[in-house]
């Protein structure tokens, strides 16, 4: 395999979220260029690599993995098949993106740690809130000692829900909206901290909006307790009309930051006959909307993929990994029980038994 030159690149996936990762590379193509595209579902992975040019086309990712010559590897499949195809990349010797949530269990974590660690390849989760620029600005503030000592951090994200239908299905995604969104939350406000461990968990869950097609939330609130005395609030919504909404709130003994990842990022459009595009899950683009540009940018996908390629020449350590990705995947647990329970959750919180994290909230498990 190739130690210099641009890295070899195979997405698993074909639909949004491969999408995401295909642009982005060629977006900063400097470091990395994907070489080949597996997904099952026929006529979607030829038309990926239509789109962006990539070479060749699979619907078995286990043969793409036999392409001697790609380096890394990024999952953009549904939850439930991420810690198979995370061991079998790495049995592979090959370098992994996993898409977040991570998997759908703590024991499917662990064994995706250990895996990646015994075949000695870079375990990489792929959280873009660590490179999103506004948020990634707002962080160098706070080690800066610009708020002085930061005792609450806010996360939220809202839209009317996911793109693809196997989100609303529990068995194949593992929960609703805390699952989908409230992953990225929890890793920000722990990423935020420094790594300060998470004390406890409380959660309130309900389905307010989308009953008629999922088991699953679609309306969470998380507070998150740390071992350094700050504190976490995060929410996150499928039932919000309007198109994608994103923001953090930091506030501290000497100061605060309110940061919203559309807004400064977008035109202010009235429109009576409509356009092409608006925001991601933006419903219609007539009347007043906020006008997007250079979305992925600002979003940080680009970034976060050019980073992992640099990991992989070793000109960088990863700054979000599969350890956080195991982290988050407690918080869930927890949350999900707390949700039930109606009580907060103390860490460590390792139930045995668990399917999947959604479980905890039917009291299923």
């Amino acid at each position: 395999m190739a130690n210099k030159g641009k890295v070899k690149v195979g997405i698993i996936g074909s639909q949004f979220e491969a999408d995401i990762h295909a642009a982005s590379f060629k977006i900063m193509p400097e470091e990395a260029e994907v070489v080949a595209v597996a997904s099952p579902t026929p006529g979607h992975p030829e038309e990926l690599a239509r789109r962006y040019g990539i070479p060749r086309v699979f619907h078995d990712y286990r043969q793409m993995l036999k392409e001697k010559d790609i380096e890394m590897v990024t999952i953009a499949a549904p939850n439930y098949l991420h810690a198979q195809m995370t061991i079998d990349i790495a049995n592979a010797g090959k370098h992994v993106v996993c898409e977040k949530p991570l998997c759908m269990t703590l024991e499917e974590a662990d064994e995706m740690v250990e895996t990646c660690q015994k075949q000695g390849v870079l375990f990489m989760y792929a959280e873009e809130l660590f490179f999103t620029p506004k948020y990634v600005r707002a962080k160098q503030l706070a080690d800066e000692g610009a708020f002085g000592k930061v005792y609450l951090v806010k996360q939220s994200e809202k839209h009317f829900g996911p793109h693809a239908e196997w989100f609303w299905d529990v068995e194949r995604s593992g929960g609703g909206v805390f699952m989908d969104m409230g992953c990225h939350g929890i890793a920000f406000c722990y990423w935020f901290y420094n790594r300060s461990p998470i004390k406890s968990v409380y959660c309130q869950m309900g389905t307010y909006v989308h009953g008629d097609i999922t088991r699953g939330e679609d309306n969470t609130l998380c507070i998150l307790e740390f071992e350094n005395g700050g504190v976490a609030l995060i929410e996150d919504s499928w039932a919000r009309h309007g198109g994608m909404d994103d923001r953090i709130e930091v506030f501290g003994s000497g100061g605060l930051t309110y940061a919203n990842l559309h807004m400064g990022n977008a035109l202010i459009t009235y429109s009576q006959h409509g356009y092409g595009y608006v925001v991601e899950k933006a419903p219609t683009s007539t009347g007043w909307t906020f006008t997007t540009y250079e979305e992925l940018w600002n979003y940080g996908f680009p970034q976060e993929m050019a980073h992992f390629a640099r990991c992989v020449r070793g000109k960088e350590e990863p700054q979000a990994t599969g350890e956080d990705g195991r982290v988050v995947q407690e918080v869930l647990y927890a949350g999900y029980e707390s949700a039930r329970t109606g009580k907060k959750v103390e860490l460590p919180f390792r139930p045995k038994g668990v399917k999947k994290p959604i479980d905890l909230w039917f009291g299923e498990h």
